[in-house]
C-alpha cells in the first residue's frame, strides 16, 4: 500500500525533479520511481548510519533515509552527487514522511486499535473508522499487557510481533519502555485456562529464548471493540494489585484476583477506618516479623495448628503460645474462622495502603 503511495506522489513530482528521482526501501530495491521502468532496480542497501534528514551521496546518486515507523527504511533518491541533488532527495523525503504518517494513521489497522485501546478516539468515531478500515468490530478479542521486569537487551515488542504474524487478526504495539500490548483475537467462549496457556508461551520464549523476564496481566474478554480500552485498565489493574499484594505469578488475571481486586478499588480512607475498627486493642504494628510469618504458614495450612508446628519445626504448644500472643495483642483468636477472615483482609489492607498503588 505505501509503495502505491509513493509511486504517486513521485511521479507526479517527475517535472519538478527535472531528473530520476525514487525510493528505495532498506534492500536498496527501487519501490518508486519518475522513470517507471527502473521500478524493482536493486541498489546498495541503505547506510544503516545515515541519520533521518541529513543527505549523503554515494556513486552519482543523493540519498536521504526516512522512516516508516521506528527504525529507517525507506530512503529518497535523486540521482547526482552536486548540492542540488541532495537538497532535493531532502525534500522529497520530507515530503514522503508525512504523507505516509498520514496514511499510517489513516488506514493502518494496527494505528487503529491502539488509539481505540488507548481512548485517542471518541466513542462515536470508533464504528465509522472501523467501516472505514474494513475492520471487524463484533469479534471477540482479549487484551494481554506484558511488561518487562529485567533483562531487555532485545525488545519484547520484536518477540511478541513475531509469535503473532497475522497483523489482520493480531495486533501488537508499545506503551512506554517495559510494557507491550498484544491485541488476540480469540474464539467466543473460549476458556480463560487456553488464553493462560497463551500467556505462559509468551514469558517463555521471552525468558527462554532471550533472557527476558516479564509478567503478563490478562484482561476480561471483550466481545465488541468498543470495550477494548476496558479490557487493558483490567490488564494494568491485574498487574498493579499483582505487585500491590506480592503476587509471585508471572500470570496475573482479573478475573481471578478475588478480594485482592476488591480492596485495590476501595478509598483509603475507608482502609484506614477498618484498620482501626479491627485492631481497636492493639495496632497491627506491634506485632514482630515472626510472629507475622508464623500466621501467614497458619493461614496456608487452612488454620490447622498440627501441621503449622510441624511445618515450621515448633512443638504444639509453643504455636499455641504465638496464637495466644495475637489474641491478647489483638483480639482476634486466629483459630476462629471468622476472626482468622478479618485478620487476612486486614494484613491485605494494610499492604495495600503501604504500597501507595497506581490507580488506573
Amino acid at each position: 500500500m505505501a509503495n502505491r503511495v509513493f509511486q504517486s506522489v513521485v511521479y507526479q513530482m517527475k517535472d519538478v525533479l527535472d531528473r530520476v528521482g525514487g525510493v528505495v526501501d532498506e534492500t536498496g530495491a527501487v519501490v518508486a520511481c519518475t522513470d517507471l521502468t527502473r521500478v524493482g532496480e536493486i541498489f546498495e542497501p541503505l547506510d544503516k548510519n545515515a541519520q533521518a534528514g541529513e543527505p549523503y551521496v554515494r556513486g552519482n546518486t543523493a540519498y536521504c533515509v526516512f522512516s516508516s515507523g521506528q527504525r529507517n527504511d525507506y530512503a529518497a533518491f535523486v540521482e547526482g552527487a552536486d548540492d542540488g541533488s541532495g537538497r532535493l532527495a531532502a525534500m522529497l523525503a520530507v515530503s514522503l514522511q508525512n504523507i505516509l504518517q498520514y496514511h499510517d494513521e489513516k488506514f493502518d489497522k494496527s494505528n487503529f486499535i491502539k488509539n481505540v485501546v488507548m481512548e485517542n478516539i471518541l466513542p462515536g468515531d470508533i464504528y465509522a473508522k472501523a467501516r472505514e478500515l474494513h475492520f471487524a468490530t463484533d469479534v471477540a478479542r482479549v487484551v494481554l499487557l506484558v511488561r518487562v521486569t529485567s533483562g531487555a537487551d532485545i525488545s519484547a515488542f520484536d518477540v511478541v510481533s513475531g509469535l503473532f504474524p497475522d497483523k489482520q487478526k493480531d495486533f501488537v504495539f508499545n506503551v512506554n519502555e517495559s510494557d507491550t500490548v498484544l491485541v488476540k483475537e480469540i474464539r467466543r467462549g473460549i476458556d480463560e485456562k487456553d488464553i493462560e496457556k497463551l500467556a505462559a508461551s509468551i514469558i517463555d520464549t521471552l525468558s527462554g529464548e532471550h533472557y527476558i523476564k516479564a509478567v503478563v496481566g490478562i484482561g476480561t474478554p471483550i466481545a465488541n471493540i468498543k470495550d477494548l480500552a476496558a479490557s487493558f485498565k483490567e490488564a494494568q489493574i491485574a498487574l498493579e494489585v499483582g505487585k500491590v499484594f506480592d503476587t509471585e505469578q508471572a500470570i496475573v488475571n482479573y478475573n481471578h484476583l478475588g478480594i485482592a481486586r476488591l480492596i485495590y478499588q476501595l478509598p483509603t480512607t475507608l482502609c484506614e477506618m477498618f484498620l482501626k475498627e479491627v485492631f481497636n486493642q492493639g495496632s497491627i504494628d506491634s506485632l514482630d516479623d515472626e510472629t507475622l510469618f508464623t500466621i501467614q504458614r497458619f493461614f496456608e495450612n487452612n488454620l490447622n495448628v498440627s501441621e503449622t508446628s510441624r511445618g515450621l519445626f515448633v512443638h504444639r504448644n509453643t504455636l499455641v503460645y504465638r496464637l495466644e500472643k495475637i489474641k491478647k495483642l489483638t483480639g482476634l483468636d486466629l483459630r476462629e474462622f471468622d476472626d482468622a477472615i478479618i485478620f487476612k483482609v486486614a494484613l491485605m489492607v494494610k499492604k495495600y495502603l503501604n504500597s501507595n498503588p497506581v490507580k488506573y
